[in-house]
């Protein structure tokens, strides 16, 4: 399985906010934000911190893609 971060991209367009924004918002570095942009992993604190600026679940910024690895 995959993660991917498409919807919080989407959120940020329907909410108007850069990525930058969303650093400044959440505390997050700009290296964070560079591994969402690539669908890598980071740390659960990141998530909730974003969540926690956007007032939103963590279903609502990420999902899960692809086909279960055994």
């Amino acid at each position: 399985m995959t993660i991917s971060y498409k919807k919080l991209w989407k959120l940020l367009i329907d909410r108007d906010m850069n990525k930058g924004d969303l650093c400044t918002a959440a505390g997050i570095s700009h290296t964070s934000m560079a591994k969402l942009g690539k669908n890598e992993n980071v740390t659960t604190d990141i998530l909730v911190r974003i969540c926690n600026a956007l007032r939103c679940d963590i279903s609502d910024i990420m999902e899960m893609t692809g086909g279960v690895v055994q």
